[in-house]
């Protein structure tokens, strides 16, 4: 039997919550964590809601996981979330301890990577995941704004 919990179904999920965030003004970063293939978090950008620049899709992510697991730490979890992560977001992932991190589209100029942030020794990140579905989403929200 193939196993259907691939990185890509759960990139969807993220891109699902991109788009609720879209639809809301918000810039469409969508994210969700999951352990042992079951979605445990899931959340996208609010920061234009909550007036918060640290309402990011990551951050919510990480705080509803933790309260979920009733502890800081995000050992054996995924994040999977549909642009690389910020410098911000990747220190709190760092403290997270999470497992392993999936995004899709690079970020050139703010991405962890660009900007040498780094994140827990044994953190997995694997990039490029629905890569072209991530970026389209971005470039037509920013579209709008221009």
């Amino acid at each position: 039997m193939e196993n259907i919990f691939t990185d890509e179904y759960f990139m969807k999920k993220a891109l699902a919550e991109a788009e609720t965030a879209f639809e809301k003004g918000e810039i469409p970063v969508g994210a969700v964590i999951v352990i042992d293939n079951r979605v445990i978090a899931r959340s996208h950008n609010l920061t234009e809601l909550l007036h918060d620049v640290t309402a990011h899709a990551e951050m919510q992510a990480i705080t509803s996981a933790a309260n979920y697991l009733g502890g800081k730490y995000l050992k054996n979890c995924t994040l999977y979330v549909t642009l690389e992560p910020c410098q911000m977001c990747a220190g709190a992932l760092y403290w997270s301890q999470i497992t392993k991190i999936v995004y899709g589209a690079s970020d050139e100029n703010r991405g962890f990577s660009k900007l040498g942030t780094q994140l827990h020794p044994k953190t997995e990140v694997v990039s490029g995941i629905l890569d072209n579905e991530c970026s389209l989403l971005m470039r037509a929200f920013f579209r709008t704004k221009r």
